[in-house]
């Protein structure tokens, strides 16, 4: 791929802030702020003309995607056919993995990649993501949470394709009414008293994140964009860290509950072991085919803390395909990734692998509105928050959550469990 030069000096600039790390908080936005508007302004510059002749792009897509992708590049070759001559080659990478393959050899990535939302600050600021030319166009034809999380001061950095990348309850209708489903005590007592399990992935902070969400509790990302604030363990307020920590320990040895990863609910669900399970639209197919016209789906329940009920929290999350700044054919790389997110591609996608759509038009149709699991994210939405945690979040939920999940066997009191948590999530990664 060609090099830019002066792409080239920005992304040794935007590394070696990021490695500042908390030292100089204020100085370090600015300097991102900064380095992004002097890439904004080439990208301007240097996507002017559409070149003719051949034009090589390589595209990173989930392996699932690649036959639903290669209608949309054979109507993309259609619609721009005469202009250049296509040679567009699709590559099967996972979407989780994008930003370490991207980072680790950016000249050498694909020109076009999928990405989630959560990834697009460690890409901008390891200098790899081109700004999206068309910014109002693409602002304007997609839901608002969606372009938020593909932008980085004003600028929008990547096109959204999907608005359903979070989690919310699966329920099979044969046990559950639609009023058993909106309290998690409810679940769990039907799913005992049939000798069934509600299944959840309770180490993993994406998903132990539910219980604390919506308690009036603080947790995020620093302006540095390396390290987390958190206040989990705070004990004043209504709920206090203590609160949740001694919910969490009820649910965890509820005999209706099993704590497993994804993978296992999924294999719960087909055994018949799982009737109940907090997941996302990546298993809706399999589970569909498990119950039939009684698989259900909706928004995750309330549950029981320190004597009120709490709505359940999630982490909402968005697909984007992100544009290599490195691209030798950038103009064309940047029309292949908003043809291929368009509202056509995006209805297309729904169709064929029902995706939720992140385009304002594609996400109203009715069609997308009568299917359960897309509806219930778009549900449970209103009550998450967009994925932005620093690394040092995932090791210490799983820390804590295992020790929940056995029962805390060492017997430690619940206000040192929870400082714990909170010491090894608000610890700096810089060393």
């Amino acid at each position: 791929m060609k090099k830019r030069l002066l792409i080239g000096i920005l992304s040794v600039s935007l590394i070696a802030v990021g490695l500042i790390g908390c030292a100089n908080v204020t100085s370090q936005d600015k300097s991102v702020k900064s380095i992004s508007q002097k890439i904004d302004s080439e990208q301007k510059n240097t996507d002017a003309t559409l070149e003719s002749g051949k034009i090589e792009l390589t595209v990173w897509v989930e392996e699932a995607n690649i036959d639903n992708l290669s209608k949309m590049i054979e109507s993309f070759k259609k619609e721009y056919a005469g202009q250049a001559e296509f040679e567009i080659i699709i590559e099967a990478r996972g979407d989780a993995d994008t930003r370490n393959n991207v980072l680790s050899d950016i000249h050498n990535a694909a020109d076009v990649f999928s990405m989630t939302d959560d990834q697009l600050y460690s890409l901008i600021a390891g200098g790899a993501l081109s700004p999206v030319v068309n910014q109002d166009a693409i602002k304007n034809a997609n839901l608002e949470d969606s372009v938020q999380a593909a932008t980085y001061h004003d600028t929008v950095y990547a096109y959204p394709y999907t608005a359903d990348n979070g989690y919310f309850l699966y329920y099979d209708k044969t046990y559950f009414s639609d009023t058993d489903v909106q309290t998690l005590d409810r679940i769990l007592e039907v799913a005992a008293e049939n000798e069934k399990k509600l299944s959840m992935e309770l180490n993993s902070g994406w998903y132990l994140y539910s219980f604390f969400g919506n308690t009036g509790l603080e947790f995020g990302i620093n302006e540095d964009g390396v390290t987390n604030y958190c206040n989990w363990n705070s004990t004043e307020g209504a709920i206090k860290g203590v609160d949740v920590a001694q919910a969490l320990l009820d649910v965890a040895q509820h005999p209706g509950f099993i704590a497993q990863p994804d993978a296992s609910f999924v294999a719960g669900v087909q055994s018949g072991e799982c009737i109940a399970g907090i997941s996302g639209v990546w298993n809706t197919i399999i589970i569909e085919d498990a119950w039939g016209e009684n698989y259900g789906a909706c928004k995750l329940p309330t549950y029981t803390c320190n004597g009120q009920q709490v709505q359940m929290s999630s982490f909402k999350g968005y697909k984007m395909i992100g544009v290599n700044a490195y691209s030798e054919h950038l103009a064309w790389a940047h029309k292949f990734a908003d043809w291929i997110t368009n509202e056509e591609n995006q209805t297309l996608r729904f169709e064929e692998r029902n995706q939720g759509p992140s385009n304002r038009n594609a996400a109203a149709s009715d069609e997308v509105g009568k299917v359960p699991a897309i509806a219930a994210v778009i549900a449970q939405s209103q009550y998450g928050s967009l994925q932005r945690v620093g690394n040092s979040y995932w090791n210490a939920c799983t820390h804590f959550a295992d020790s929940i999940v056995a029962g805390n066997p060492d017997q430690v009191s619940l206000q040192d469990l929870m400082d714990k948590l909170v010491n090894e999530i608000s610890a700096s990664i810089v060393q």
